[in-house]
């Protein structure tokens, strides 16, 4: 079967059951990832990369502990990915990340060729795909699906509690 070309647009799309489940799964492992991320201080954001149903990549918040301000959990698995195939481009990929990307990694989305997007909680202050931006507004040559709202409540839970125990910790 050949491969299935993103569309020309970055429109949330509606899974069928199947699709859920498979989101839900791969979603569970970027919850683990931003579970990482709170465990060593960071803002809990968690990212998997996968290509079928392969874990290509896995990444979480880490600029804090890298002093490396474009060290978000998208940009880390999208590199690890890279490294891992020898090729920047990673097309035929899905990202799941537990909180809307900002316009950074929306970017580094675009210039991997990303087919599809899977996120959990949207991202008000800083969110590139639909919050504070619409990504599909953008002129680029390349568009990803997006698909939103994957165990919202869950992830946005997770950065939820962390901020209200950093404003307790003051």
């Amino acid at each position: 079967m050949p491969a299935r070309k993103p569309s020309t647009n970055t429109r949330p799309r509606r899974p069928d059951a199947a699709d859920r489940a498979r989101h839900e799964r791969f979603m569970r492992q970027a919850l683990d990832e931003a579970r990482r991320a709170r465990h060593l201080g960071e803002v809990p954001v968690g990212a998997v990369l996968v290509q079928g149903d392969d874990v290509l990549a896995t990444g979480f918040n880490q600029p804090i502990r890298g002093l490396d301000p474009t060290a978000h959990a998208e940009i880390v698995a999208l590199r690890q990915a890279a490294h891992a195939l020898g090729n920047y481009r990673l097309p035929d990929t899905t990202l799941y990340v537990t909180l809307e990307p900002c316009l950074m990694c929306v970017g580094a989305l675009l210039n991997a060729r990303v087919a599809t997007l899977v996120y959990g909680a949207a991202e008000p202050k800083f969110g590139g795909v639909r919050s504070l931006v619409d990504a599909s507004r953008l002129a680029t040559n390349h568009r990803f699906d997006v698909v939103s709202g994957v165990l919202e409540e869950e992830c946005r839970h997770l950065v939820q509690d962390f901020f209200r125990f950093k404003r307790e910790e003051t």
